[in-house]
C-alpha cells in the first residue's frame, strides 16, 4: 500500500465521514514525528511540501526523506502532496520527484483564468494517475510567499469550476487564513458554506486550508523559553470538527507541528544549555510532533482507518484514480 494517490485517501474519508490531516514537512524529524503518530493511531496520512520547502531542501533531499517514510511504513496509506503549486512547471517538477498529488493554486486570477490553468494541470496530472487539488476563493494571512485577503468561496461558481476543470479536490475559503495569527478576537468561520458547497459537488473532496489550531499551551511554552508570539490565535478544533461533519475531507495543518518542535527545542536549550548535539534537542522536537499529530488524527476521526484500503500500489491505481 504505502504511496497512493491522494484521491484514494479522500474518497475513503468521504465514505467514512472523517477528515484527513495534511502536514507540511521540511526535515527528517518532522516526517518521523508525523509517521510515528500515523503508526500509533493507524491513520492514513498526507505529507505535503510547499514550493519553499522543496527549494530549501534542494528538492532531492526532501523527496528521499518522504520516500523513506513510505518504505518504513508499508501498512500506512500515504499521499505525497505538493502544497500551493503556482504553475504547470512546479507541478511537473513535483510529479517527476514522485509526488502522488499536486495542488495548483490559481486563485489569485479571475475565474476563467483559474479554470484554464487548473484544467491544464488536470489534463497533465491525470494521465499519470496523480490527484489534483485547486482553490476557489482566497485565504488571508501570510504563509511563505503566499499573501492575500480573505475572499469567501462563491457557491454559485463551484459546480461550474469542478465541471470545467475535472479537479479531484477543492480548497474552499470559509474565513480561515495562513500563518499563526489568524484572528484578533473570537474566530468567526462560515461553516455553513461547507454544507452548501458539498451539496453542489457531492463527489468532490473539499479542503480546509489555514486550519492550524495554534494551541495556547504551545504558544505559552515557546514564550516561556524565550519566544515572542503574542496573541497568536488559530482555528478551534471544534470548528474543524463541525466543518468535517459538513463535508470537509482534507485539513491542512502545519503551524501547530512547527510550534510543537520549536517549543521542545527551546526548552532543551534553555534548561540544558550544556547540550550541543542536535540529537539532544531535535529528538524531543520529533516526539512533540508525534504527540501533537496523534491528537489531530484522533480529533479528525482519522484514527483506525489505515486498514480500510485494499492492498494496491500506486502503479495499480493509475488507471483507476486520476483519469
Amino acid at each position: 500500500m504505502a504511496l497512493v494517490p491522494m484521491k484514494l485517501i479522500l474518497d475513503e474519508a468521504m465514505k467514512g465521514g472523517y477528515g484527513v490531516g495534511a502536514y507540511n514537512v521540511n526535515n527528517m524529524e518532522q516526517i518521523q514525528g508525523i509517521m510515528a503518530a500515523a503508526q500509533k493511531t493507524k491513520s492514513p496520512v498526507i505529507i505535503q511540501a510547499s514550493r519553499g520547502a522543496l527549494k530549501y531542501s534542494n528538492f532531492t533531499y526532501l523527496k528521499h526523506l518522504m520516500m523513506a517514510a513510505i518504505e518504513e511504513n508499508p501498512d500506512i496509506p500515504i499521499a505525497m502532496h505538493l502544497d500551493h503549486g503556482d504553475n504547470i512547471e512546479s507541478v511537473k517538477k513535483s510529479i517527476s520527484l514522485g509526488f502522488s498529488s499536486v495542488m495548483i493554486d490559481a486563485s489569485s486570477h479571475d475565474f476563467d483564468e483559474n479554470v484554464r490553468i487548473t484544467k491544464e494541470v488536470v489534463d497533465y496530472a491525470h494521465k499519470l494517475g496523480v490527484t489534483v487539488e485547486a482553490e476557489l476563493g482566497t485565504l488571508g494571512g501570510i504563509e511563505e510567499d503566499i499573501k492575500g485577503d480573505v475572499k469567501l468561496t462563491d457557491p454559485e461558481q463551484v459546480e461550474e469550476f469542478v465541471r470545467r476543470t475535472g479537479v479531484d479536490a477543492l480548497a474552499i475559503a470559509i474565513g480561515t487564513s495562513h500563518g499563526a495569527y489568524k484572528f484578533k478576537s473570537t474566530p468567526k468561520l462560515a461553516i455553513e458554506l461547507v454544507g452548501e458547497i458539498k451539496k453542489r459537488v457531492p463527489n468532490t473532496a473539499l479542503v480546509m486550508h489555514g486550519s492550524s489550531s495554534v494551541p495556547a499551551e504551545l504558544r505559552d511554552k515557546i514564550n516561556k523559553y524565550g519566544g515572542n508570539m503574542p496573541n497568536a490565535m488559530g482555528v478551534p478544533v471544534d470548528s474543524i470538527q463541525k466543518a468535517i461533519k459538513q463535508g470537509i475531507s482534507k485539513i491542512n495543518v502545519d503551524t501547530d507541528s512547527r510550534m510543537a518542535m520549536t517549543g521542545a527545542v527551546r526548552q532543551v536549550l534553555v534548561e540544558s544549555p550544556e547540550k550541543f548535539d542536535p540529537r539532544d534537542y531535535l529528538g524531543p522536537g520529533r516526539e512533540a510532533i508525534a504527540e501533537l499529530v496523534a491528537s489531530k488524527m484522533i480529533a479528525f476521526g482519522t484514527a483506525g482507518h489505515a486498514g480500510d484500503y485494499s492492498a494496491k500500489t500506486l502503479e495499480d491505481m493509475k488507471g483507476e484514480y486520476g483519469v
